[in-house]
């Protein structure tokens, strides 16, 4: 492999990807291939781009795309979820923005990991804060979402519109405005800031705290580098220290874990458990 080819990753992977394509499946004809896939000009006209541009683009002077050409030729090429970060992460040397999906509800696999953390409460939150799954830890320790409809099992519904929530955090304004940042922070990355708007409008209207907090258009993203303290109605004061861990193969999901920050907090935890 020349020095040449090898500074072209990109245009070696569009070049790849091209030839795995079956032009039958995409109603194109056969006649005259004399490679497998699709041809450049098909690709190009796929993708809503000019045929010598993809050319340039393959041959490895085409350019930086752009944002929106990228996504049309990963439509274009029909590439996976991996396999469209990878183009981007060649072109642009970062990732897509995660895309916003509806809620829905999670594999089983991931229920079993939040069952299997038996001390720690733990749930899966979407970009916009909506609860998908938790844990008896989560519904013993911090709230029972299965007591709520599944419309209005969300953080920050839970936060501004329960009175329950306020008597529990002994930090509560404190909390509610490192919240309401990282919320926007988190709607704003997924592309969901148009999603949010009822949400928000909602809060506002039953909230004024939450109105004074959002105008502030304040961004956080350090989710754990204090411990959520909360007075726990039945074991008293717990501290608990969060982390927020990506899910593999669901940027848009959030795997949130809170660990008892003390010996003395995790037994309490395991008092009220096996009450």
């Amino acid at each position: 492999m020349s020095v040449v080819e090898d500074a072209n990753l990109l245009g070696r992977y569009l070049k790849e990807r091209r030839s795995r394509l079956d032009p039958a499946a995409l109603g194109l004809p056969l006649a005259r291939r004399r490679t497998p896939g699709l041809r450049r000009e098909e690709v190009a006209q796929r993708a809503h781009v000019s045929a010598t541009w993809y050319t340039w683009l393959e041959q490895g002077r085409g350019g930086a795309p752009s944002t929106e050409v990228l996504e049309r030729l990963a439509a274009a090429l029909q590439l996976s979820a991996v396999e469209r970060e990878h183009l981007f992460l060649l072109a642009q040397n970062r990732p897509p923005q995660v895309r916003f999906q509806p809620p829905a509800a999670v594999p089983p696999r991931l229920q079993r990991v939040l069952d299997a953390l038996t001390q720690c409460p733990a749930l899966i939150r979407t970009a916009t804060w909506d609860v998908l799954a938790w844990n008896r830890a989560c519904a013993m320790v911090l709230n029972d979402y299965a007591a709520l409809p599944p419309a209005r099992r969300n953080i920050l519904r839970h936060l501004f519109a329960n009175p329950a929530a306020r008597s529990r955090m002994p930090n509560w304004a404190q909390d509610a405005r490192f919240v309401v940042a990282a919320f926007r922070a988190d709607a704003a990355r997924a592309g969901a800031t148009g999603e949010v708007q009822a949400l928000v409008a909602e809060l506002s209207a039953v909230s004024s705290e939450f109105a004074a907090m959002w105008a502030e258009l304040e961004v956080r993203g350090n989710y754990g580098e204090v411990a959520k303290q909360i007075q726990h109605p039945v074991v008293g004061p717990l501290a608990l220290e969060y982390t927020g861990l990506v899910v593999e193969g669901r940027p848009d999901l959030t795997l949130v874990v809170y660990h008892p920050a003390t010996p003395a907090d995790a037994e309490r935890v395991r008092q009220l458990l096996g009450a």
